[in-house]
């Protein structure tokens, strides 16, 4: 699997496409686009590497993950897709402007279809594995592509950090353990792609995250 990483809006979110080579099948993940000139560099990638948008995935439904959603959608035709613990929180966004002090009204925001751990996501001919990872939100899910050893995480897992708990429906009891029980039963040598900073690997969390390791 290929991957490229934006950052995008006020609060540095990383929205990546990732795409197979062979079929050119491709998703973007937690599309952040805030604006005209960072919505263009989205289109001018997928234009430029003759790419198939094939799905929409959310990790979460924060607002600095979606703010590029409802383009993308209506460019596309792709599906959005998320966790159904995420949908009352896709449906205030508006609320979580307003929680930052944000002078937008984003609107509510549907998902498409709703993806657990028995989801079946592909790429061309690489799987992709839905982790439920509740506790930065109620529906928080990661993406693993076990045949390039890579998962992306959200605001699950960062470098040397976890994801905040102290928004609406956050749980550090359940974050926590997502983490223990779930993400860290992934080969050590699995590549990790945050939703905000720079990637790391599951063996490097364990043996340094102060919060998890």
């Amino acid at each position: 699997m290929e991957l490229q990483r934006f950052e995008f809006n006020l609060f540095g979110e990383n929205t990546y496409i990732i795409w197979n080579e062979g079929s050119h099948e491709a998703a973007i993940v937690d599309p952040g686009m805030a604006d005209a000139e960072e919505t263009a560099l989205i289109e001018d990638f997928i234009s430029g590497h003759a790419l198939t948008l094939k799905y929409i995935l959310l990790t979460h439904a924060h607002l600095d993950h979606t703010f590029g959603i409802d383009h993308l959608r209506e460019f596309y035709g792709a599906p959005v897709l998320g966790h159904k613990d995420d949908a009352p929180l896709a449906q205030m966004r508006d609320d979580q402007a307003r929680r930052f002090h944000l002078p937008v009204k984003p609107g509510p925001m549907e998902i498409d279809r709703f993806v657990d751990r028995r989801s079946s996501l592909n790429l061309g001919h690489e799987r992709i594995e839905v982790i439920e990872t509740p506790g930065h939100s109620p529906g928080g899910v990661c993406y693993y592509i076990p045949e390039s050893r890579m998962v992306l995480t959200g605001d699950t897992l960062f470098r040397g950090s976890i994801g905040r708990t102290d928004l609406p429906g956050g749980s550090m009891y359940q974050l926590v353990r997502s983490i223990r029980e779930r993400l860290f039963l992934l080969p050590d040598d699995t590549k990790v792609y945050p939703g905000h900073g720079p990637a790391t690997t599951i063996g490097e969390e364990k043996l340094h995250n102060p919060y998890v390791g």
